[in-house]
């Protein structure tokens, strides 16, 4: 029998926070009780689990040494400040930010073998969903492809960026189908209906954050510390679902059908019929596998792989790796 864990969730008013304590449930994950915690503006709400509506509270007064594991679903800052004093207090951390040094990023169908590496306190990082998404559908490309650079443009959703950017996109939406003045307030510029080559703040050198994140742990989850990643992330105005065109420079000639094989029976990968492709509306949202399409080589080199991956990136990306992760640990330390 499990035994059963005492759980804190730090950003249980969020989407991802959400989505996460809904899959516990649905998961029958070994929970005895649950703390739901929040800034001072969230706290006081409801959130059901489990049959009861569980008050949601101050992560600020809370007192970690109440439970074992802590997911933190929330912002970078919240994070630094909160996850030092979860791990002081004994307990194991999953956060989801990408804010904390030191921590292992972990995909379990990708990097699982890194659990037995772990020592206490285990502090983990569930990585960014683009991430998540590109490990799920490369890394069993691995042992077929001898990779030598990876070119992704990423298409992320606006709940990458919170509710308040989805609720961005539905009034801009809104004013423009009913001919009134568009006012932009989270982006700088009208999203609705439109592209925005950028997602967040440029560094001295042109890239964003949530870019060098996405490069970083995508390096460390297939174990390859040296490969060449280059990563435009493109914000579209879709509520939810990200999708990635992704090419693949490999050293050697691409084995086509090989690779259909490897996708085809890979954990969490949905591999569509040639011919045909995934949309995150159509295919992607609420489901808990990331969607691959268009496989093909390149068209003057037998030497690249092209790939359209599209995946929930609240549910998938976000909060079902976060408790894959839980579960696999749980099942190592057994």
């Amino acid at each position: 029998m499990t035994q059963l864990i005492d759980i804190a969730v730090v950003g249980a008013t969020g989407s991802v926070g959400e989505t996460l304590v809904q899959i516990l449930e649905e998961l029958s994950f070994p929970v005895a009780t649950l703390h739901l915690l929040a800034s001072m503006e969230s706290a006081g709400t409801g959130v059901m689990f489990a049959g009861k509506k569980l008050k949601v509270r101050e992560v600020e007064s809370f007192d970690f040494k109440q439970v074992k594991l802590v997911f933190f679903a929330t912002s970078a800052a919240v994070s630094r400040s909160f996850a030092p004093k979860a791990l002081k207090a004994g307990c194991t951390v999953i956060d989801l930010s990408g804010a904390l040094e030191d921590a292992v990023p972990l995909v379990p169908e990708a990097n699982a073998e890194r659990v037995s590496q772990l020592s206490q306190p285990v502090l983990i990082t569930s990585p960014a969903a683009g991430a998540v998404a590109l490990a799920v559908a490369l890394a069993p490309l691995k042992g077929l492809l001898d990779m030598e650079r990876i070119q992704i443009n990423a298409c992320l959703s606006m709940s990458a960026q919170g509710k308040e950017a989805v609720g961005e996109l539905a009034r801009q939406t809104a004013e423009l189908l009913n001919a009134r003045p568009l006012e932009p307030r989270i982006f700088d510029r009208q999203v609705a209906f439109n592209l925005l080559a950028q997602v967040g703040a440029p560094d001295e050198q042109g890239h964003t954050g949530v870019e060098r994140r996405l490069v970083s742990e995508l390096r460390q989850l297939l174990g390859l510390p040296d490969l060449k990643i280059s990563v435009t992330c493109i914000q579209v105005p879709v509520f939810f679902g990200d999708s990635f065109s992704v090419a693949v420079q490999s050293r050697r000639p691409v084995d086509l059908a090989a690779v259909s094989r490897a996708l085809d029976s890979a954990a969490s990968v949905e591999l569509v019929e040639p011919g045909d492709y995934p949309t995150p509306v159509g295919d992607a949202v609420g489901q808990d596998v990331v969607y691959v399409g268009r496989v093909r080589r390149g068209i003057d080199e037998d030497e690249q792989l092209n790939l359209w991956l599209t995946t929930d990136n609240v549910r998938k990306g976000g909060a079902l790796n976060a408790v894959q992760v839980a579960q696999l640990l749980i099942k190592h330390m057994a």
